[in-house]
Order: C-alpha cells, then structure tokens, then sequence
C-alpha cells in the first residue's frame, strides 16, 4: 500500500473518530476523551490534509477552524421563506393566542396538542444537507434571501457536517439557532473593551456579528454553538407532528433543546412559560422567552400563516429585569490596550440571580449622555443579562450634592498622559509599558506578523513580566541564562529555543519592527507604507503632521498616533534601549541588490497553492514591491488565486493586470 493510500485510510478513520467525539462533546454533553486526547486526533488530521491536499473534504472536521477570509457574502434564496414569530408580551397576551388557536381549529383549548421550547437568544440559520452532506448555510435576511455564510456555520462544531443517518433524505433544510454562552460573550466584549471597540449589546448581537465575519478564523475563535428547532424543507421524509420533527433531527446528530416538552391543554403551556421565567438565570446561555407551536403539521396547516409570521405559533417574551441604586463613586479601568474605561461602583443590588456592585459606562460620551454623576440614583439591568449596565439616572431624585465626574488627563495606573484622538470615543493611555497593558503588548511584538518569536506564548509572557524579570519589550534582548531559570517549569531546552528566537527576531525588518511598537492604526500594510517614506525610526520619529499626511495612505489619524507615540517619554526609551541590542531600526540599503518589482503595486485574491498569501506578499516586497489590499487605477498586478472575490472583477472593470500563480511565481523568479 502506497503512501497516500495509507494516508487516505488513515484521515478517513480520523475524520470518523473526531466527528463522533464533536457530537459526543457538543451536542450530548457526555464526552468520551479528554480536551488534549481530542486535540491529538485533530492536529494528526490536519497534518496529513496539509501533506496530501487531495484528501481535504467539505466534510472534514478541519473546515472548523476556519478557511481563507471572504471578501464578501453571496446571497442565498430560501426554499420556503423563514417567517418571523409574534410576540407575547404577557401572560394575558399568550392566553390571547392560545384563544385564537382554539377558535381556528374549533375545538376546545384543551383538547389541543402544543410544544414549548425555549427560544434561545442568538440569530436564526437555515442549513441545506444534499444527501447527507452540509451543502450551504445562509443568514435569515429578509426571510426571503438571506446571505451564504457556510465556511463560518462550519466552524460551530455542534452542527453536523454530515447527518448521523443511514438512508440521509436527498435534500433537507433545517432551521436554528446559532448562539454564544453567556461566558463565552462576557470573555469577548471584555477584550473588546480592553481594545477600545463597542461593545456587543448581548448575546444575541454577538452571535450576528460573529457569524456576520468575512474571516472565518474569527468566528471559530468565537466559540459559537447551535440549537435546532424545524425544518423549512425536505425531499424523502414525512412528519405528523412538530415533536416528531425534532425527534428527527436529534436522530440526524442536530442538537436540539433538551427542556422541550408536548403538553395537552393552554393551562399547561401557561404553566411552563411561567416557570422559565423564574429559572432562565440558571441556564448557561441567553433565553429570551419560549416558543409555543401547535403541535400537529395538519393543524398547523389549517392555521396558516400570515404575510410575516404564523398563526400557529408564537414567541412569550420574557421581561427585562430592571432595579434602582445609587452611583456611590465612578472609577477608571485600563485595558489591555491602554483604553480607560469609567466603570460606576454601585450600592450592590441583586439583578436576575446575582449580586451586581459595578457598571461599565462604556466611554466619557456614553457617560455624558446618560448625565451619570456620583451620588446618583440610577436604573440598573444587565445587557442580554448578562453585563450590568446603567439605563438612566432619576434626575428627579437630585439632591444637588450629586458630583458631575470628569475623565482623567493622565493615566491612572502609570502616569503618563492619556489623550483621546479626534474622531474617537475612547481616551488612551500612551506609555507601552504602562502595566495594565504590558502582556498585551509583548505578545503582538512577538507575534508572528511582527517580531516572530516563536515560544513566547501567554503563559511566559505573564510569568516574565509577574516576576519582573523584564519591564518592556526591548528588556527581551538583555535576557541572560539566569534570567530564562527564573520561568517556571522550563527546561534547558526551552529556554534554549527562546533564547535563539529572541536572537534570530533582531534579523526582522524595520517594518516588521515598527509594526510591534503596536501604535494605534499602524497595521502590517501602513508599517510597510510608513517605512517606504521614512527610512529609519529617528525620520518617523520627527516627522511632523503635514509630513506623514503628504504620505499615500497616512490619514490624519494615523499622522495623530505617530506623533503621538513619539512624544511619550517612555516609549521613546523602549527605542533607545532596542537600538542598543542591535535591532534595525531602519531600512537596510542593500547596494547592487536588483529590486525588480520596485514602484509597482500588487493586490492578492484568493487561496494560492503553492504558498500563503503571507509569503507571497513578503517575496513582493523583498524585491521592492508593495502589496495593497484593494483594487484601483494605480493598481500593477492582481494576482489571483482559486476562488476570487469581488477584486477580480473590479481589476477586470479597470483593466488591470492579472496574474495566475504560475505566472505570478515567474514574474518573482520562482
């Protein structure tokens, strides 16, 4: 047996073993190995794809950590159009409809069969399997069209890449729910805060906007999950009821809610929406309400729909639960990226199922518009449940002692001076070594698009820096052999490893350089730019506003970082001591070297085979090119990979040069 074919053999029981224990962990909550032995199964699978690309399936477990980003979405047309449900606001409003239901079927309430199921808070998808295989996956929309967002449904690892069916129907839509757990959405609008970005207002938000991404890597890294509750169409299979339905799709290998239950009569359906209100705090994901349907597909159909929503079915919707305190202080919070933050102390009150004593007032202007002062007495609920947050303040309960608070000028962890750039919402504090931001901060320097420090992880950079063994990045180049004992648990080796890589990082680049600096609005692409125009950092350094904004691409706010950067003391010690360890920190003149490509612009689409997008764009610029992200009329070359986006066509439009890779790769020199 060749390689290959022991290769194919081998991804086939893989891929078999890996998808048993995804359902196994996600959808059954009972899993069979451990969080590492799982791992295992996966890197070997992946490993094996990457040697012999022919055996990458639509249906490998792979396509869940993400693919190559999207440039935009494709929009997908329903078979049957997803209707949206109507509200019930009460307990009286229910009582209402189940009265409707009655008086539609003629028969007595009951007498009528119904199903409640609780309506998780997340945003609806509608999944398309072609015998047995997940084909499609598109957004809700209009209810008519809604957008083709396959690659990142793939990444949620409680849907069922293939169905768990012997005989799988020829075709089959099923509809759901893609959701976030509550800690999983409290984990991500934490580093939003700390990144100075909005942040979602709750769960269901975070999961639109996750399943929303262009780069799927982004939505794997969201962690999202998935219930599954009808089906909008199938060939091959026939149902009598709605409980059969998620019968079936549970047998198929969907995850479906586990709290769903059939009852006879309105008295019971009343019965259970009251209970769930009570006890929603206890789940560890967001519901928002039960869904109540009528059971049978017969009566269904007899009931109808209307233009929007069905009459045989609707949503009780629970209420937002709200309570009054008082503001006793307000204090600043800074994140990992130096973005503060105030944050009111409240008397703590108890807000759905816990004790709240802290909201987050998001930025000076959000603080501003509620008008929260200290002393206040202020409304108070939790966002999606979840974050405490002020809705107003009862200016009618003033006493006149109440204190207006005002953002502070100077950092209060270290000092230095915060400034709040033109156009934004968030005030920042400039030192990159203040310590409320140092992880964060030695991590994108020894990140892989920046000083590539491979070993560098987390759990070192937090032990380097609790154990003060250094202060900043550049102390990273005064490391001595002592220094590397003092991190727990590491061996000769590794400190070895690390040790070389730190050496091997002075060889980066200037770009790649001034890219870790981590200034705000200086990514990858604008380092690039910036370093084309100005040679060394001592150049960038005094340039002024009407310097760096004379620069193609350098916005007013990019100039305004720049030169505020360079302002702050301390960061311009962390230059001074990275100079003394000898890194470039300025473009190197190779003289004879042929720059072939140079003052010609490159835009790259699509997946090339033959090397990353990354590589690719790093030989370009070796030779003297540079690589932009979009298309236009100074445009040289798009170079196009399998599956294009929209810049295919727009290069053709203006009739810009395209490159194959094959003709890519010799117009490089292989």
């Amino acid at each position: 047996m060749d390689g290959f074919q022991e290769a194919k053999e081998r991804a086939k029981t893989l891929r078999e073993a890996i998808e048993h224990h995804n359902y196994r962990y996600y959808v059954l909550d009972a899993p069979e190995i451990s969080d590492a032995e799982y791992d295992e199964l996966l890197h070997e699978l992946i490993e094996l794809e990457e040697r012999y690309p022919a055996l990458v399936s639509a249906d490998s477990p792979s396509m869940r950590v993400g693919a190559a980003p999207a440039e935009s979405f494709a929009q997908v047309t329903h078979r049957t159009k997803m209707l949206s449900l109507s509200d019930a606001f009460s307990l009286q409003e229910l009582s209402a409809f189940l009265a409707r239901v009655g008086k539609g079927l003629d028969l007595n309430q009951e007498e009528i069969d119904y199903v409640c199921e609780l309506k998780v808070d997340g945003t609806a998808i509608s999944l398309t399997y072609e015998g047995g295989l997940l084909t499609n996956a598109a957004t809700r929309g209009d209810g008519q069209v809604g957008e083709d967002v396959t690659l990142n449904v793939k990444t949620i690892r409680s849907v069922p890449l293939r169905l768990r069916l012997d005989e799988p129907p020829p075709l089959l839509e099923v509809r759901g729910e893609a959701y976030i757990s509550l800690e999983q959405f409290t984990g991500i609008n934490k580093e939003r805060e700390a990144a100075g970005e909005s942040l979602f207002a709750n769960p269901r938000n975070a999961a639109a906007g996750s399943l929303r991404q262009l780069d799927p890597v982004v939505t794997a890294a969201r962690e999202l999950d998935s219930i599954f509750y009808g089906i909008g169409y199938a060939e091959g299979v026939s149902f009598e009821s709605h409980f059969q339905v998620l019968n079936f799709l549970r047998q198929a290998g969907f995850k479906t809610s586990p709290f769903a239950k059939r009852f006879k009569g309105a008295a019971k359906v009343e019965a259970f929406c009251n209970g769930w209100q009570e006890k929603r705090a206890s789940l560890p994901y967001e519901i928002d309400g039960v869904v109540v349907k009528v059971d049978s597909l017969k009566q269904q159909a007899r009931l109808g729909n209307t233009s929007r929503s069905p009459r045989w079915a609707v949503a009780f919707k629970f209420p937002a639960e709200q309570r009054t305190t008082n503001v006793l202080d307000i204090e600043v919070s800074v994140g990992r990226t130096g973005a503060l933050t105030p944050v009111a102390i409240l008397e703590p009150v108890l807000i759905a199922g816990s004790t709240v004593g802290r909201a987050t007032l998001h930025n000076e202007d959000e603080m501003r518009r509620k008008d929260v002062r200290i002393g206040d007495s202020v409304i108070v609920q939790k966002a999606g449940d979840v974050i405490p947050e002020i809705v107003a303040s009862i200016i009618s309960k003033r006493s006149g002692a109440e204190r207006i608070f005002e953002m502070p000028k100077e950092c209060p962890v270290c000092g230095s001076r915060a400034i709040r750039p033109s156009g934004e919402a968030v005030r920042r504090c400039t030192n990159i070594t203040c310590p409320a931001q140092r992880i964060e901060h030695l991590l994108h320097f020894a990140s892989r698009s920046a000083m590539d420090i491979d070993g560098l992880g987390p759990a070192v950079a937090e032990e380097l820096l609790a154990k003060e063994i250094i202060e900043d990045i550049a102390d990273l180049y005064f490391l001595s052999k002592a220094d590397f004992e003092e991190i727990e648990h590491f061996k000769e080796k590794a400190a070895r490893n690390l040790k070389a890589a730190i050496e091997r990082s002075k060889e980066r680049p200037f770009s790649r350089l001034l890219y870790g600096l981590g200034i705000r609005h200086v990514g990858s692409h604008i380092s690039d730019v910036l370093t084309e125009n100005f040679r060394s950092i001592d150049d960038l350094a005094t340039a002024d506003f009407e310097a760096l904004t004379a620069v193609e691409e350098i916005g007013p706010a990019v100039a305004e970082s720049v030169i505020s950067f360079f302002t702050e003391e301390h960061n311009i010690k962390v230059i001074e001591k990275l100079k003394a360890a000898g890194l470039s920190l300025k473009v190197e003149e190779k003289g004879g070297q042929v720059m072939p490509l140079k003052g010609q612009t490159f835009v790259l689409t699509g997946a090339l085979d033959g090397l990353t997008r990354e590589d690719a764009g790093e030989r370009i610029k070796a030779l003297g090119g540079r690589v932009s992200s979009s298309v236009s009329e100074k445009t040289d070359y798009l170079v196009v990979g399998s599956e294009p986006g929209s810049k295919f066509e727009k290069a053709k439009e203006l009739g810009v040069k395209i490159l194959n890779e094959g003709e890519f790769v010799k117009l490089i020199g292989g």
